[in-house]
């Protein structure tokens, strides 16, 4: 049975056979309804993403079925070397020498991509659980398993599949079209070897744009962040953007720009730049106008954890599904084309943020039920650990005790959910999170409060608030 369930304003989860989901996604695909910013096929589920002051989402027709591609087969190279292979072989009592065989000789077939740019989800796996506690980087080209399915890491991320080998393929290109090199549909051909041929390497397309500033020490994380940028969930990229889209809005504001404009995102120490051109800047709401040759060095951020320097006129992005990086000294940062993402309106600045002690708002998650006692997690303190970021915000504190195994058929993840590993330890998703995820959520955050926990320093305590629907 079909069931819609809001997780936030601008969030919902259908509950819905994966085939009917993927259905209904390319219906959406080819022609999407006003306000429908995205739709993200799970295991069981459809998550859409949308503007609420355009699109009523409970009136949505969900009866549509659209046209998918023709499915291929695909053979790729593997090397079974994987640090895990050993232990799942051991639980599942057999020998390292079957466990290769048997993964090999199964069916990989996609049902969806999502968790990363270009990550296919693939029958064809081990019924053995993710760890406990992901690791904080896996490898790119990772083969693993995990509840049932096979996956390959197309690029270094956090991932909690436990890891039987490597290919060399590239299995997501930013600059090719389509993205991804597989779909749903496709049927992968694995075939052991010893040793694989060395990747391909990523070409790079030619920027554009007049360059405008020069890097000439880049700061701890600068990186470009404009407004989200919806419509390649398919092929499992996150819509990203500005972690506090408050603050990009308002120093883009502070110019005439479009409140999404393209600016640099600054984590705690600033770049120094060099302008190639004159140009008027903004940091925050503070305008500044700089003369071909002049230097601007932006130094710490004095409030919070993020501060936004934008550029008259916007700067160029990523291309998108690119994984953020930070800027390097020299690099040449160009104007962008002034066009702006569509979604919704950007949000007014909090009137307190930066404080140790916060609280935030959130809505009960879609596997409460999975908790021992949820309401818990409203009257804990958390604290914001260092090694959050722009995916997750890793919080520590009392853990979350689980009634039943967080392991859940993996389902799109919304903006600000709070999803909880085995560990029992909460992450506030970020705007480069995982496009699906397979942990339960106990909660999601209010949309108009995650700027608070963008601006929360390692060691800020947090309290969870929460917001129950009228």
């Amino acid at each position: 049975m079909r069931e819609l369930r809001k997780l936030c304003d601008g969030a919902a989860l259908l509950s819905i056979a994966n085939q009917d989901a993927l259905d209904l996604a390319a219906a959406f695909a080819e022609d999407p309804p006003e306000g429908l910013l995205d739709a993200v096929p799970g295991a069981r589920t459809l998550l859409l993403l949308y503007d609420p002051e355009l699109l009523d989402i409970e009136g949505l027709d969900l009866s549509r079925r659209g046209d998918r591609p023709t499915p291929r087969v695909i053979r790729l190279q593997a090397c079974y070397d994987g640090s895990d292979l050993d232990d799942v072989a051991r639980e599942l009592g057999m020998r390292r020498e079957e466990l290769v065989r048997r993964h090999a000789e199964s069916e990989h077939v996609v049902s969806f991509l999502g968790f990363a740019p270009g990550f296919a989800y693939m029958t064809g796996g081990f019924h053995v659980p993710r760890l406990r506690t992901p690791r904080v980087r896996v490898p790119a080209g990772s083969l693993a398993v995990a509840d049932g399915y096979t996956g390959i890491y197309p690029a270094e991320t956090p991932g909690g599949w436990r890891l039987l080998g490597h290919v060399a393929a590239r299995m997501f290109d930013p600059a090719a079209t389509p993205p991804s090199l597989l779909r749903p549909g496709d049927r992968v051909l694995l075939e052991p070897v010893e040793r694989l041929a060395e990747p391909p390497r990523a070409k790079r397309p030619k920027a554009q744009g007049e360059g405008v500033l020069r890097v000439v020490t880049p700061g701890a994380f600068t990186s470009v962040q404009g407004g989200p940028r919806y419509g390649l969930a398919a092929s499992g990229v996150p819509a990203g953007g500005a972690m506090d889209l408050a603050s990009l809005a308002a120093a883009n504001r502070a110019l005439g720009n479009d409140p999404f404009a393209p600016a640099l995102e600054i984590t705690l120490v600033g770049p120094e730049l060099e302008a190639l051109q004159d140009v008027r800047v903004a940091r925050g709401t503070e305008v500044r106008s700089m003369k071909r040759g002049e230097r601007l060095n932006t130094d710490l951020v004095e409030r919070g954890v993020r501060a936004y320097l934008a550029v008259e006129g916007g700067l160029a992005p990523a291309i998108p599904g690119e994984a953020t990086r930070p800027l390097r000294a020299r690099e040449v940062l160009r104007r962008g084309s002034r066009r702006a993402p569509q979604g919704p309106r950007a949000p007014r600045l909090p009137i307190r943020w930066g404080e140790p002690l916060i609280e935030v708002r959130a809505h009960r998650g879609p596997q409460w039920r999975f908790f021992a006692s949820p309401e818990d997690f409203f009257d804990c303190e958390y604290r914001v650990s260092p090694s959050s970021d722009r995916r997750g915000l890793r919080l520590r504190g009392p853990a979350v005790a689980l009634a039943r195994r967080s392991d859940i058929p993996p389902e799109g993840t919304a903006p600000g959910a709070v999803q909880v590993p085995g560990d029992g330890m909460p992450i506030v998703l970020g705007p480069d999170r995982p496009v699906t995820g397979g942990y339960a959520k106990i909660a999601t955050v209010v949309p108009v409060d995650f700027p608070l926990l963008a601006q929360a320093r390692p060691g800020t305590a947090v309290r969870f608030v929460e917001e129950r629907w009228t």
